[in-house]
């Protein structure tokens, strides 16, 4: 009987998969993150440090080596601002809830892996693409009907945005790229289990992340255009001062610089072969 040599590739590649599975399960991670989520625009003065609300999210990592890994990470949070000291007057304020999908690329400074108790900690950076879909909106009382409710800014076209009044603006999208990127510092307490903390900023490619970024418009017009509610929370000024109007053309936001967000976390990972290496233990032990 002729002997066919792919039969033995064949016998080998079998032989190996139960080892090659279990290499590949010790090289992913998936896990859970918790921290806090922060603004920074025009509502805190380009402040870092503005208001932290509680965020979270979960992760998968493959590392390539004891160097790099790449990681994917769904993230949830909620950003509100208001108006910083000097500008009380203009009494604008917002709430968004977030949510973030990125690819990273992480690098340790030390040869970290948890097969080695040498390096049991490290160092990292990371910097990748994200996609975020945010909403902002804003608390108003009708004076008239005294019925209070949070109502989006978006479509309200608070700066003229898509009207007569701003024709060179077009309506903002709720959806927009990110560029996450930050430092962390991981350790592993155990072979299967990493621990780790890290902040990070999200460069965002949008001003609008509060509704707030150029001019105000002419209130009388945009009433008329769009409505009571989308005047009332276009010019809030007189909620404060009463009877004070803002002038078509006084600057509203800074439109020279985009917004960004934060998350600082703690994050737990585990490995593939501590949640599924039972099945490889049952292929072996069927042997």
């Amino acid at each position: 009987m002729h002997f066919n040599p792919r039969y033995l590739i064949l016998v080998v590649l079998f032989a190996a998969m139960p080892v090659r599975a279990q290499f590949w399960m010790g090289k992913n991670e998936i896990g859970l993150t918790v921290g806090g989520m922060n603004y920074i625009g025009d509502l805190n003065n380009q402040s870092m440090f503005g208001k932290v609300n509680l965020a979270f999210g979960g992760l998968y990592r493959y590392n390539f080596d004891e160097r790099w890994s790449l990681r994917i990470d769904v993230d949830y949070g909620h950003i509100e601002g208001g108006n910083p000291d000097y500008i009380e007057r203009r009494n604008l304020s917002f709430h968004s809830h977030l949510i973030e999908g990125s690819l990273r690329t992480e690098f340790n400074f030390f040869p970290f892996s948890m097969r080695d108790d040498h390096f049991f900690w490290t160092p990292y950076i990371f910097v990748g693409i994200g996609f975020f879909s945010y909403n902002p909106q804003a608390y108003y009382t009708d004076p008239i009907t005294g019925v209070s409710d949070w109502y989006d800014l978006q479509p309200l076209c608070t700066e003229g945005q898509g009207t007569a009044l701003a024709p060179d603006r077009s309506p903002y999208t709720l959806m927009q790229l990110s560029m996450p990127f930050g430092v962390g510092v991981k350790y592993h307490p155990s072979k299967s289990l990493t621990l780790s903390a890290e902040y990070g900023f999200r460069k965002t490619w949008t001003d609008y992340l509060d509704d707030v970024s150029t001019v105000y418009v002419d209130n009388q017009q945009l009433k008329d255009i769009m409505g009571d509610v989308a005047a009332a929370l276009a010019d809030r000024s007189g909620e404060v001062s009463p009877g004070y109007v803002n002038v078509a053309g006084i600057k509203r936001g800074d439109d020279s610089l985009d917004d960004w967000f934060a998350y600082f976390n703690v994050c737990m990972t585990v490995k593939f072969d501590f949640l599924f290496g039972w099945m490889m233990k049952k292929k072996c032990d069927n042997k």
